[in-house]
């Protein structure tokens, strides 16, 4: 559980004086609250560092900045493996602006987005600060420390790249007078700044971690972004690089793929040897508050995509929110990933259930991290303490990943079809060749309403050609606006992105 006891927008955030106090409960990143202290007087010993580290680690687990913004059913929902849904087109606006591309300043999720992202990275900075000034902290816990709060303010700023382009590049504190004057830099300096920090924390990050500590960084997660990020660029001359680093993840002994794929998303089976970058959310906070979501530890996007008054066995009711597109369910309708990816509503109707149908509704809905009744919760609101698990980076993306790599830098195609084949054969799927087409195809069926569609279409150049007719719009849309708050507040410091 976490108390609220700083601003989430970035430029006021950095005169916050207050930093929730925290420690660590049944395992990391269950905490409970331990009150406030001044920030001058905290960062004294080892223990209250890892408070500090545990607070970075806390914004990942968001759902609620500024807006609904759980980035597995909102980014599905700009892709084509979903629609907004809801109960009309007025319930999450946000959510509709950017399933149809009518977003403008006012309008997205842009703002929600913008402040999580930099609450993130204001605390990862105020830790990398403060950690200078404590002696009494061993070189072992420091350097450990220092790499994972590095991988975490790489984690944010990939994300404020993807989302938004230019953004303001603050890599620490910032006096008073300068607080409404940070400009935004190009791209191209916010990723070299995202590489920097993620070579620095790799050797200091633990190969493989023990249970008590599932949900810190092991080295696997700053080298998996780190390869990402490579290939997001799309510079042809560092293909093999993004290759190796991938490699390097997919040849690790601590990861393997699952042979069930259905037990992937099983809420039981959390941190498993597929998970990569999984972020925790249990219902131990018994948490109950609607005006501060992000207080508790619970997963609330299971009741946005459950179906609406849900009547049944197995699931709960929830509020219609993402229902699966007709093309996703026409793409893997002869696929043995559609039953634990797809939920199909008339089949359901079929033996007794009811659920009413919403906006935009197909009667098909996301089945990864539905609400599945038995693990809904018998404490706190149950609607916000769904403790389903967000699994961000998975051993089957980096497979698939340095497939694409490899195909793109003309290396070894061997491997890439052994990727390939991996994944698909885990499956009983046959083996097809290893082109770059049929890559881009196997990370849609195999990564279906994970979060990753939409950035796959921008930065592969087809999002024009698949969004298009929902009114992506090319040199606009690759992006969200600039939240129109921050540009206000800043005096229009801030640009708005091209287009809006």
């Amino acid at each position: 559980m976490k108390r609220h006891s700083l601003s989430i927008q970035w430029l006021p955030v950095l005169l916050g004086g207050l930093l929730t106090t925290t420690s660590c409960s049944k395992s990391f990143l269950e905490l409970e609250p331990r009150g406030t202290e001044l920030e001058d007087n905290f960062y004294k010993n080892q223990d209250q560092v890892f408070q500090g580290l545990i607070a970075v680690y806390d914004v990942m687990q968001w759902g609620n900045s500024g807006g609904y913004t759980m980035k597995m059913p909102l980014l599905s929902a700009a892709s084509d493996d979903a629609y907004a849904g809801g109960s009309d087109a007025s319930d999450q606006p946000s959510w509709v602006a950017y399933d149809d591309f009518t977003l403008d300043p006012f309008r997205g999720p842009q703002l929600g987005l913008w402040q999580k992202a930099y609450t993130g990275v204001y605390r990862a900075n105020l830790l990398l600060e403060k950690i200078e000034k404590v002696q009494s902290l061993s070189p072992a816990f420091k350097a450990r420390t220092i790499a994972e709060a590095k991988t975490l303010r790489a984690y944010f700023y990939f994300d404020l790249v993807r989302f938004f382009g230019r953004v303001p590049l603050i890599l620490g504190a910032i006096p008073t007078s300068e607080l409404y004057s940070q400009k935004q830099v190009e791209a191209p300096a916010v990723y070299a700044q995202i590489e920097k920090d993620l070579k620095e924390a790799r050797p200091d990050l633990p190969l493989t971690l023990p249970a008590a500590e599932y949900g810190r960084f092991p080295r696997g997660v700053a080298t998996a972004i780190l390869g990402k990020v490579i290939l997001y660029q799309n510079a042809q001359n560092r293909m093999a690089e993004a290759a190796a680093l991938l490699k390097e993840v997919n040849t690790s002994p601590a990861y393997h793929l699952l042979a069930n794929y259905g037990d992937i998303f099983r809420p039981d089976n959390k941190f498993h040897a597929e998970s990569i970058l999984e972020i925790p959310h249990s219902n131990l906070a018994a948490w109950g508050d609607w005006n501060w979501i992000n207080g508790g530890e619970g997963n609330v996007a299971p009741q946005f995509v459950g179906a609406a008054d849900y009547n049944g066995p197995t699931f709960s009711g929830g509020w219609g929110f993402a229902p699966i597109t007709e093309s996703l369910v026409d793409a893997l309708k002869n696929d043995p990933r559609f039953v634990h990816t797809i939920i199909d509503g008339k089949a359901m109707q079929a033996q007794g259930a009811k659920y009413n149908a919403r906006y935009q509704n197909t009667d098909y809905f996301i089945r990864k991290y539905a609400p599945v009744t038995a693990y809904r919760s018998s404490v706190g609101t149950a609607e916000i303490n769904w403790p389903v698990n967000e699994i961000e980076i998975r051993l089957a993306d980096t497979y698939l990943l340095e497939a694409e790599a490899l195909v793109r830098g003309g290396a070894d195609a061997n491997r890439a079809q052994y990727l390939l084949d991996t994944v698909r054969h885990r499956v009983g799927l046959a083996t097809v060749p290893a082109t770059l087409d049929n890559i881009y195809k196997e990370r849609r069926l195999e990564l279906a309403t994970e979060g990753h569609r939409f950035f796959d279409l921008v930065r592969s150049g087809k999002a024009v050609e698949v969004l298009g007719p929902r009114g992506f719009k090319a040199n606009k849309n690759e992006v969200l606006p600039i939240p129109q708050q921050e540009i206000d507040v800043t005096n229009k410091v801030l640009e708005q992105n091209k287009g809006y």
